[in-house]
């Protein structure tokens, strides 16, 4: 997870803004890439005549692979990165993680992926309000009313009474609430823990934590199940690599708005793998949402500048499944 390695070349560097911006651009289509890969597996694609594999054991599988992959760096952390004395708070920060993971996977295997990922862009918004009733921050009217306005973009895309509302459909914003307290966690991690240490206990504790729901729709997968499930796995822990670059390599709010290519990026795939076209008012929901966040991020960007803090923002993407 480290980013002191690049794949810009030497002879003639970009700067770090524009790589910050590239590696953003990365993670958001591997994100989406990712969120493809769940469907295909979800929907019975890979399962050679088995049925589609249930979100909770995709979830395990994403986990337990990822964790795999990222055992080297694990072990070369894992003697300093293991002191902490705040195990109980590593303990439900992965707790609400693993909670907005399942409702995320269950929101891609049963929603259009467009409209998904433009719901799920709600987390900002769950964060800034966490924040101020939780963590005790300040939050001023100018952010509050980005706030309120990016919830208005939820309701252009979910249109009630216009269509009809399913529960399914509330699985994104879930999602998005979990992800939020997950920040809030790592927030406060942030104030008394090493970096290595918040990353290896998340993916420690995740691993066996998603065991205990995919026991109970457990099926026995199929090799090209499990390779898949290995591609998921790749994508989860190279896009969290990126992500975290993009940070160390530029300020959030030079970064973020590059974020939102996932949603160009998943209606791509969408459109390719499982002819869905997003409606126009899910694209014009996803702009008022994420210019909503965009603001929100500029707004934090300069009252850290302001009041400076712990920079906990490259590791709160691991509350992102």
């Amino acid at each position: 997870m480290s980013s002191s390695r690049s794949f810009f070349p030497r002879g003639r560097p970009l700067s770090a803004p524009l790589q910050g911006a590239v590696y953003m651009i990365a993670a958001a289509f591997l994100f989406a890439v990712m969120n493809g890969a769940i469907r295909l597996l979800g929907d019975g694609t890979a399962s050679e005549g088995a049925g589609g594999m249930h979100p909770f054991q995709i979830a395990f599988f994403r986990n337990v692979f990822a964790l795999g992959i990222m055992l080297p760096w694990l072990a070369r952390h894992g003697r300093v990165g293991l002191k902490t004395e705040r195990l109980k708070t590593h303990f439900w920060r992965a707790a609400f993680g693993l909670s907005a993971m399942l409702c995320w996977f269950s929101a891609v295997a049963y929603l259009p992926l467009a409209e998904a990922v433009a719901l799920n862009f709600t987390v900002p918004f769950f964060a800034t309000a966490g924040a101020a009733l939780v963590l005790g921050e300040v939050v001023r009217a100018r952010r509050w009313t980005a706030t309120a306005i990016g919830f208005l973009g939820v309701v252009i895309i979910v249109r009630p009474g216009f269509v009809e509302i399913t529960p399914v459909m509330a699985l994104p914003v879930v999602a998005a609430g979990f992800m939020a307290v997950s920040v809030l966690f790592v927030k406060s991690l942030s104030r008394s823990e090493a970096p290595a240490t918040v990353v290896l206990y998340m993916n420690l504790l995740l691993t066996p934590l998603s065991l205990v729901p995919a026991l109970f729709v457990w099926r026995w997968p199929t090799l090209p199940e499990l390779g898949l499930g290995l591609f998921i796995g790749a994508c989860a822990v190279t896009a969290h690599i990126f992500f975290t670059r993009a940070f160390a390599r530029s300020d959030a709010s030079a970064i973020m708005p590059f974020d939102y290519a996932r949603l160009p990026f998943v209606a791509v795939i969408g459109f390719l793998l499982f002819d869905e076209v997003p409606d126009v008012w899910t694209w014009v929901g996803a702009a008022v949402i994420a210019g909503a966040a965009i603001y929100i991020a500029q707004r934090e960007a300069r009252v850290a500048r302001e009041r400076p803090t712990l920079r906990a923002g490259a590791e709160s993407v691991q509350g992102r499944p």
